[in-house]
């Protein structure tokens, strides 16, 4: 385990924040987190991976670049198309590490957001799906609602998996490809999948 790690994340949502945290911490004996607020640079809802990866990289790269830091983070979430889930949609996130040199993704587990939330949020002009989803959830009977400050996803599955724990299986993954640089040696886009195939 490392000593400690200064992150510098691109937002200031505290799930965020606490995702960075968690998903880090069972490397570093301390991590220091610092807020940023910056910008995406993608549709408040991002629909599909280019979006949500897009939106994820702006973030830590904007925040990397407001000073010295060990590691920039971004998370960002959005919907995906698929064919096989009931709504059509899948609600992924996205974390970018950046150190100054390298670049790491990372992405959580899919959910499904209830359809008319979905409908919402890919509807032309795209209603955020967190607006959709205050406005339409309603906890059934038995299902306790733990609140906004566990997130959609925690008030969806009722406080059994919150948004920051969510959002650290993200930044978990992403770490991956820092944990392990000979592993993961930096390589031109696409070499290695023109390698791969003989080409």
């Amino acid at each position: 385990m490392k000593a400690g790690v200064h992150v510098r994340v691109g937002s200031r949502n505290a799930a965020k924040l606490e995702a960075v945290r968690r998903g880090l911490a069972p490397f570093f004996a301390k991590v220091e987190i610092e807020a940023a607020d910056v910008a995406s640079g993608v549709d408040p809802q991002p629909l599909g991976f280019r979006e949500i990866v897009a939106g994820a990289r702006e973030r830590a790269r904007s925040a990397h670049r407001l000073g010295p830091c060990d590691l920039a983070a971004g998370i960002e979430d959005g919907l995906v198309e698929i064919a096989d889930a009931r709504s059509g949609w899948v609600n992924v996130g996205c974390c970018v590490l950046f150190d100054g040199s390298h670049e790491a993704l990372g992405f959580t587990a899919g959910f499904e957001y209830p359809t008319e939330c979905v409908r919402r949020a890919t509807a032309a002009p795209r209603t955020p799906i967190g607006d959709a989803f205050d406005a339409l959830y309603r906890a059934p009977a038995g299902l306790p609602d733990p609140g906004t400050g566990a997130g959609n996803i925690g008030r969806l599955t009722g406080g059994a998996l919150t948004r920051a724990d969510y959002g650290a299986q993200a930044v978990t993954c992403a770490y991956v490809r820092l944990l392990h640089p000979d592993a993961y040696a930096d390589a031109p886009h696409g070499e290695a999948a023109r390698a791969g195939d003989g080409g």
